[in-house]
């Protein structure tokens, strides 16, 4: 499972003109599956993002988690984690999960980030989306999680 984390002061997704998730200060998470990823996969990589320390402390320094620092979790599915370019100019997207366990892996991250984290916020699995952010720091962090 690929993720993309950027720490954010504010964040929302609309869709055709309607916001369906927002958070404040916390982190945006774009998540993309694989073909091999299965929920314990999704698990290791939640258990991750929750402890991952990348908010400042008083001394300025990567100090604390978004736990540590009640910040807000909007989780947005985007398959294009997967794209592949090394050939041609035209991506291509074969390493992403086909949608049906896209879907399904991306519903059970959701379900077990709002069993550990008070504020989970979503996008909607497959919509044509518009994701506004304001990266705080900027602070973006790639994280790639596999089965073990």
């Amino acid at each position: 499972m690929i993720a993309l984390l950027q720490r954010v002061s504010e964040a929302r997704v609309v869709i055709a003109g309607e916001t369906v998730g927002q958070i404040g200060t916390g982190l945006l998470v774009l998540v993309c599956a694989e073909p091999d990823d299965t929920a314990a996969v999704g698990e290791k990589l939640l258990a991750k993002i929750l402890k991952l320390r990348i908010f400042s402390d008083e001394a300025g320094k990567m100090n604390r988690s978004v736990q540590d620092v009640a910040g807000g979790l909007l989780i947005v599915s985007q398959f294009t984690l997967a794209a592949d370019t090394k050939s041609g100019n035209r991506p291509g997207f074969t390493a992403a999960a086909p949608p049906a366990l896209g879907e399904a892996l991306y519903d059970r991250l959701v379900e077990a980030a709002r069993a550990l984290h008070p504020q989970v916020a979503t996008g909607r699995f497959g919509a044509d989306m518009q994701v506004h952010l304001v990266n705080d720091g900027p602070v973006t962090i790639p994280l790639r999680m596999a089965a073990s």
